[in-house]
């Protein structure tokens, strides 16, 4: 079954618009006539983000500051007072650090806007936080790791649409003029319908801080400094990376995939001890398929001295498309079309604000984030996966009574977590007899 608007997510639509109008109100009543922005996670992306939404809107400011490293997080708001003093309120006091650091941001009534940048695996319990403290929200991509990320995030839309608070998703080509101009063109029949289509991020090694890794560091304080290359931290890289391809291809065909199977490897990594190589694979291919039997190829690679290549190109009855940031082809002519997706994303997630306009992309990319952990588990498992038994568990008849099997649920946090807790890393998946971590009774 293809998720669809169902009666419950129609009643709970009507009961948001309402609840939006109350709470934009109350937000101004209150006197924040201004966009009060909160970050969580200062790193390369979260300072980007904190650039890019000073650059949407000149009535933005910077409220709070909180990272994990408690230098980073200072350093920070030095630099934004050095650059930008007229649009910082941050203060040493509003400034946070350490695990629980985010609490004490979502605590503080002037901050209306939060950031959301931190490595994905804390995603879902920093959004669930920040929805229940009623910020508007932008979140990076993707929005989770695994099963119980992805399970728990479609609450968290649910509960936000319930309160009206709008949240935008770093999936920018969603806000990129050209993709949007590519898209309209295609539901609009241009291309007729699709039959087949390509999606890829192969590209090169990201950074690797195996090197950097000193004595006194505990495990969870080198996996989170080397984050990318831990599991439960990045969701692997068609997780963390490849998500952008795949919400193009979900975007297309205005769908999500009901099947997927795909192979993968880890040929070029350094190898070794995964507590300080990490377990992930650098290398997908997976096969998604789509209602109708639409198969979109999807390829993602990270390995120096290869052609690079990031893009997505659809097959129609009546023609094709190639796009990728700069450049949109479709039935052989190039659309100059300029865009500024990174700054345009929070200047509409800003506008909905302002302008009390329905936006939540939460479920949207809950649902790009899911279709790349998916081919993940096909890839690692090498079992052709069905999305509705992984993701809702596979329902049998049981003694005549209908239970769930839920053999593909996987939660990955290790919980509770403490910065200097022991926590060896868990070996590179194996193809074929690898299976789903669960937390341990």
């Amino acid at each position: 079954m293809n998720p669809t608007l169902d009666r419950r997510d129609f009643l709970t639509a009507g009961t948001a618009a309402a609840g939006t109008l109350a709470f934009s109100a109350g937000l101004y009543a209150q006197g924040m006539s201004s966009i009060n922005v909160g970050i969580i996670g200062c790193g390369g992306r979260g300072s980007g983000a904190l650039r890019d939404v000073l650059d949407a809107d000149p009535e933005v400011k910077i409220a709070a500051i909180c990272d994990l490293n408690e230098g980073r997080a200072k350093s920070t708001l030095r630099a934004l007072k050095n650059k930008q003093a007229d649009r910082v309120m941050a203060t040493e006091e509003t400034t946070f650090h350490g695990l629980e650091g985010y609490k004490k941001l979502l605590a503080l009534p002037q901050v209306n806007y939060v950031i959301l940048a931190t490595p994905p695996g804390f995603r879902p319990d920093h959004l669930e936080a920040a929805v229940e403290a009623g910020k508007h929200i932008f979140t990076e991509k993707p929005v989770a790791v695994d099963v119980a990320g992805v399970r728990k995030c479609l609450d968290v839309a649910r509960r936000a649409r319930d309160k009206g608070l709008k949240i935008a998703a770093g999936t920018q080509r969603r806000h990129e003029a050209g993709y949007i101009e590519i898209m309209k063109r295609i539901h609009n029949g241009e291309i007729g319908d699709i039959l087949a289509g390509r999606v890829y991020w192969n590209g090169t090694t990201p950074w690797n801080h195996w090197d950097k890794r000193r004595p006194e560091m505990s495990d969870v304080e080198y996996q989170l400094f080397n984050w990318y290359h831990f599991l439960w931290l990045s969701g692997d890289h068609i997780v963390e990376q490849h998500i952008h391809n795949i919400d193009v291809a979900n975007w297309a065909l205005r769908a999500n995939p009901i099947e997927v199977t795909g192979m993968g490897g880890r040929s070029n990594r350094i190898a070794g001890d995964p507590n300080l190589h990490g377990n992930i694979f650098d290398h997908f291919a997976v096969e998604l398929t789509y209602p109708g039997g639409v198969v979109i190829q999807s390829y993602c690679r990270q390995i120096d001295g290869c052609e690079n290549n990031v893009s997505e190109a659809f097959v129609g009855t009546k023609g094709k498309t190639r796009t990728t940031s700069g450049s949109y082809i479709i039935n052989g002519k190039d659309l100059d079309i300029p865009s500024r997706p990174y700054v345009q994303e929070h200047i509409d997630l800003v506008r909905a604000i302002k302008e009390n306009k329905p936006l939540n992309e939460l479920e949207q990319v809950t649902y790009s984030t899911f279709a790349a952990i998916l081919g993940r588990m096909a890839a690692y498992s090498g079992q052709r996966l069905k999305w509705d038994e992984v993701l809702y568990g596979i329902k049998k008849k049981v003694k005549g009574e209908e239970v769930v099997d839920d053999r593909w649920f996987e939660d990955t946090m290790p919980r509770p977590l403490t910065l200097d807790m022991k926590l060896p890393a868990d070996p590179v998946p194996v193809v074929g007899r690898w299976r789903p971590k669960r937390p341990k009774a």
